[in-house]
């Protein structure tokens, strides 16, 4: 029997997996340099938990969760986002308390699992790289996760970036616009798909995140948010903007935009990408947005908080679409030619000495000849090549050759042995 892999799931092989190894490892240092740390939350957590975070008539718990009961008739769920389980550790741990700094600012990578269909740079086990940061209302944080966000797009050389920013407002704007679209909404309710119909009375905002032609005609003249602010979520969202100018970064105020997870209030954004392998218009590659409700309601302190999140297969897929060749180290250091059977263990001595110097290193495991094991120093790019053979164990040397220039030398096996890092310096580094 042939096995595969579940339908909505990827192998991210050798190679490929280098690319993803370097934009995590860049966005944990750009993270770190704006007082993030990293975080770690179990990939499975209590089924209510983001089913009180996403809200019970988003499509996220409606119809994408993974959940089940386990073997004690608990309701478990596979953590569809980020920010419900990092709010949960945050309250459980207590970091909210007195002798943390406050905004807690922590970043985090992995897996998140969303019963959909399949497709290009979405699938139903997909991977997130998040931020979150608790306890400030002041708006220069909202600005700072969108700076923060932009960095790392432009380090990884993405160009034409674009921020789409928009406000929820408070809670007395929100309810004033919920009134608001439920009776511009109500006149059509025959007219709108089920599922609309559904959220009507319960979360009207869902409605004009439909992506079903029989809302999009409604929800395309619907009222606009920003008509219906208070006066100090209408302050707060010009502070945003100024900042935004202050920064020199390019935005735009999308008043259509909204969010499908229940949580969101004041500042919500996406950055964009205009990507010419996505025709003419701009593409999200981020999003995310302030919340406030959510700690106190996964039983903490009444704390907001901020963040964001950025989907990694698509990333990765519009990086490789717009010929953005990323920086991976794909060269060897080192590679042991060993010639017959009676050179294993000198080789093994050999690699491992050169690793041990801070150098990588690799060998022939399989007894081939050795112009085999010269044509794979050859593939993997191998900077220097040591050759061992039945003559060189017997005078207690090896022949070093630097590939870049074609210098040649014999090196004795105990200086390697004791010295590599110096020994490989000296002849190939000058």
């Amino acid at each position: 029997m042939r096995y595969q892999r579940p339908k909505g799931t990827a192998d991210i092989l050798p190679g490929a997996s280098a690319k993803w190894d370097y934009v995590e490892q860049l966005a944990r240092q750009i993270f770190q340099k704006y007082g993030y740390r990293g975080i770690r939350t179990p990939m499975f957590e209590s089924y209510d938990i983001f089913a009180r975070s996403a809200g019970d008539t988003s499509d996220v718990v409606t119809k994408e969760m993974y959940d089940f009961k386990d073997k004690g008739d608990r309701h478990i769920a596979l953590r569809p986002e980020g920010t419900a389980g990092v709010v949960r550790a945050f309250n459980e741990n207590k970091l909210y308390g007195p002798e943390y700094q406050k905004p807690y600012k922590v970043y985090y990578m992995g897996p998140m699992f969303r019963y959909e269909r399949p497709q290009s740079g979405r699938q139903r086990e997909f991977h997130q790289i998040g931020v979150e940061a608790f306890g400030s209302d002041n708006p220069a944080v909202d600005v700072e996760v969108i700076a923060m966000a932009l960095q790392l797009f432009t380090q990884l050389g993405l160009k034409d970036l674009r921020v789409a920013v928009n406000t929820l407002g408070d809670q007395k704007s929100r309810n004033d616009y919920r009134t608001a679209l439920i009776d511009y909404l109500k006149p059509h309710y025959d007219e709108l798909s089920e599922d609309s119909q559904e959220r009507l009375e319960k979360n009207p905002l869902r409605v004009l995140d439909s992506k079903d032609p029989r809302d999009q005609k409604f929800v395309a003249d619907a009222p606009s948010i920003l008509d219906y602010l208070t006066p100090e979520a209408h302050d707060r969202f010009e502070q945003v903007k100024k900042m935004l100018d202050a920064l020199e970064i390019d935005y735009v105020v999308d008043p259509d935009m909204v969010r499908g997870l229940d949580y969101y209030n004041h500042t919500i954004f996406e950055v964009m990408v205009k990507a010419k392998s996505l025709g003419n218009g701009y593409t999200t590659i981020c999003g995310g947005g302030r919340y406030s409700g959510l700690v106190e309601q996964l039983g903490g302190p009444d704390l907001s908080g901020v963040g964001f999140g950025i989907g990694e297969e698509r990333l990765l897929l519009l990086l490789n679409d717009e010929g953005v060749q990323l920086p991976v180290e794909d060269q060897l250091d080192i590679y042991v030619v060993g010639i017959g059977d009676e050179t294993n263990l000198e080789s093994l001595q050999l690699v491992e000495a050169a690793r041990h110097a801070g150098l990588s290193a690799d060998r022939d495991y399989l007894g081939r000849k050795p112009k085999a094991q010269f044509r794979t120093a050859d593939r993997l790019n191998a900077r220097v090549v040591l050759t061992v053979g039945k003559r060189e164990l017997e005078e207690g040397n090896v022949h070093f050759k630097v590939m870049a220039t074609g210098q040649e030398v014999t090196v004795q096996v105990a200086d390697l042995l004791s010295n590599f890092g110096q020994v490989f310096k000296a002849h190939v580094e000058g």
